[in-house]
């Protein structure tokens, strides 16, 4: 079922903490959930669908709406990691264009900063697992994971650290306007380069930051967008795709967003080059670069190149990204930075982005989130969206 005007993103919040030693999980839920119902200018009482992933407590879904004290008759509790809540904004569409629901709420939150959460540590997704066994014994973590993806993309094409670096300064550039970025100071190639080195050939600057917080969207019925006094963001089209490790027949270079791509351009009826600003997954510099290439913003083996040309820089570059300084500078809740993507990409079609980052009348964007490990098992979550 197409999805394309079936739904609009008709409210967007993101919690302004970065760190909540004081807070539960459920409570940055709650008021992130809060956030969003006053920017849309609902009530909890119109909410009859809720959308979460496995960051929530408890029993997902079922603990959350009972934590809340909503009253819903469609939940959703897709786990895609990073990209979860990408494809929960398209699962939310779904649901509304098939009468399952007609407002859907979508939260996030995670205390991963004061829960001492890094991405050095060996990551043990489940002991139930078919991998764990063969995998976690040799300590397959996060950075080393994407660092293997990195070297790789350097062997085939000839990619640099200094171009990778660059995707670090277009983020850093951004989130000097962003109060609430962890990192606001703004670097250079050189900063990058010289900050101490995590998973050859990752460095510190390289890395996502580590941060508590959450957000939440809501999804609403076309009748229902247009009686709301906010703009119309309409859902254009969507796509999700898993990628994993084919039996050992591994392509370390491509991932799961060409699979989702252009299933989600397909749906929208619009092509890359159409795109005005971009949203792109950035838990390592890397990620952003292979996504870069897979959507079809570049050709493969480009990427480099293509970032290096400041082409990431709001105000100056092709493709501005990450304007509120992604998951390098920002925020990385939950480690599932993808609702973050969804808020920001809706900040620029509202025009409510910072005025120094404001892409001039912004109609076209795309959100995409990255899940799971780009260096083995992942999945990805395309979202295209439109100021009507």
């Amino acid at each position: 079922m197409t999805i394309n005007g079936k739904a609009y993103v008709v409210g967007a919040y993101e919690h302004p903490t970065r760190k909540a030693p004081d807070k539960s999980v459920a409570q940055l839920h709650a008021e992130s959930a809060r956030g969003t119902l006053l920017d849309a200018g609902l009530t909890k009482e119109d909410i009859d669908g809720y959308f979460c992933a496995t960051d929530a407590p408890g029993l997902g879904p079922l603990s959350m709406v009972d934590y809340m004290g909503l009253k819903v008759r469609h939940v959703d509790s897709t786990e895609t990691g990073g990209s979860s809540y990408v494809v929960h904004v398209a699962h939310a569409a779904q649901a509304i264009a098939m009468g399952k629901c007609n407002v859907a709420l979508i939260t996030l939150a995670g205390r991963p900063r004061s829960e001492g959460s890094s991405g050095t540590q060996a990551r043990n997704y489940g002991a139930a697992a078919p991998d764990v066994a063969f995998e976690f014994p040799y300590g397959m973590a996060t950075a080393n994971g994407y660092a293997m993806v990195a070297r790789r993309h350097m062997y085939e094409f000839g990619t640099t650290s200094e171009q990778l670096a660059w995707i670090k300064v277009a983020a850093s550039q951004h989130a000097q306007y962003n109060e609430h970025a962890i990192l606001r100071n703004v670097v250079t190639v050189e900063d990058v380069m010289e900050s101490p080195m995590i998973a050859d050939p990752l460095r510190r600057l390289d890395c996502c930051v580590v941060s508590d917080g959450g957000g939440a969207l809501i999804v609403a019925r076309p009748e229902i967008a247009k009686q709301l006094k906010r703009p119309l963001v309409k859902i254009l089209g969507a796509g999700e795709a898993p990628k994993n490790q084919n039996g050992g027949k591994v392509d370390l270079t491509t991932c799961a967003a060409a699979l989702s791509g252009p299933a989600a351009f397909a749906e929208a009826g619009v092509k890359p080059s159409e795109i005005q600003y971009a949203s792109i997954y950035d838990s390592f510099t890397i990620t952003v670069l292979m996504q870069l290439e897979d959507l079809g913003f570049c050709k493969k083996g480009e990427g480099g190149k293509f970032v290096a040309d400041g082409n990431l820089i709001s105000g100056s570059g092709k493709l501005p990204f990450n304007t509120d300084g992604g998951g390098l500078c920002n925020n990385h809740p939950a480690n599932r930075g993808g609702m973050t993507k969804v808020i920001e990409a809706v900040r620029q079609l509202r025009g409510e982005a910072h005025p120094k980052v404001q892409v001039p009348n912004c109609t076209l964007a795309l959100a995409q989130g990255m899940g799971g490990n780009l260096g083995s098992r992942h999945a990805s979550g395309t979202l295209i969206m439109e100021r009507q």
